[in-house]
């Protein structure tokens, strides 16, 4: 229970882990920041895993796009693909912005996503990539430039990975940033409902139902000696 609701913490809010560490304090429960690390790595990727397996469908479109970030000054491309809905779909952490990383993150989607009937992007290097793949060669693909504001389903998607940045004062290995972010999308989403489109009411119905749910996908954490 413990681990779960500190991982929990840490990949559905902006909390360092001192914070994280505090607020254990604060409930009785001392352990140490680098515990608190810990658990998040050896934790983190599973409990995503399953809540990304438990989630409904992605639907029909594939908005994809790019965001560029710094790793101890070195240039790197986070690729990001989300459903009509902004539901995060994968994201992939590569050096390039060309075909082959294209190609690369469309077989990635693909390993947990059906094909869509719609793939819509900006001006990554993606029709060639795409050509390339049998499952999406005759996917309709939309194309957009940036400045149009079609793709904000996508362009959206990165605030919070930029929120992170800030918090963690700039990523740094390209290894732990690519498992920290592969966590922090699913757990965030299954969460963060669209609570401006709905009821008061039926907010707190849908996000008791999330709680609910959170302790089946955190179960190996409930006897860390089996992990």
């Amino acid at each position: 229970m413990v681990i779960s609701c500190a991982v929990r913490w840490y990949f559905r809010f902006q909390l360092s882990l001192r914070d994280i560490e505090e607020l254990l304090f604060e409930r009785g429960i001392a352990v140490s920041y680098e515990t608190v690390r810990r658990w998040c790595d050896k934790f983190g990727t599973g409990f995503a895993h399953r809540v990304k397996a438990a989630r409904r469908k992605p639907g029909s479109t594939w908005h994809l796009d790019e965001l560029f970030l710094m790793l101890r000054g070195e240039p790197y491309v986070l690729w990001r693909a989300v459903n009509g809905h902004g539901i995060e779909l994968d994201i992939l952490l590569q050096k390039r912005r060309d075909t082959v990383a294209a190609e690369r993150f469309f077989r990635r989607v693909l390993r947990s996503c059906l094909a869509p009937r719609t793939i819509v992007t900006d001006q990554l290097s993606s029709p060639a990539a795409k050509s390339r793949i049998p499952e999406l060669a005759n996917i309709k693909h939309v194309f957009v430039k940036a400045a149009a504001r079609v793709n904000n389903r996508a362009e959206n998607s990165h605030q919070p990975t930029r929120e992170c940045e800030r918090r963690l004062r700039g990523f740094r290995d390209a290894k732990r940033t690519q498992a920290f972010l592969s966590s922090v999308g699913p757990v965030r989403q299954h969460f963060a409902l669209k609570r401006h489109l709905l009821r008061a009411s039926l907010y707190r119905k849908q996000l008791a139902q999330r709680f609910d749910a959170w302790p089946h996908f955190t179960e190996l954490a409930q006897n860390p000696s089996a992990a």
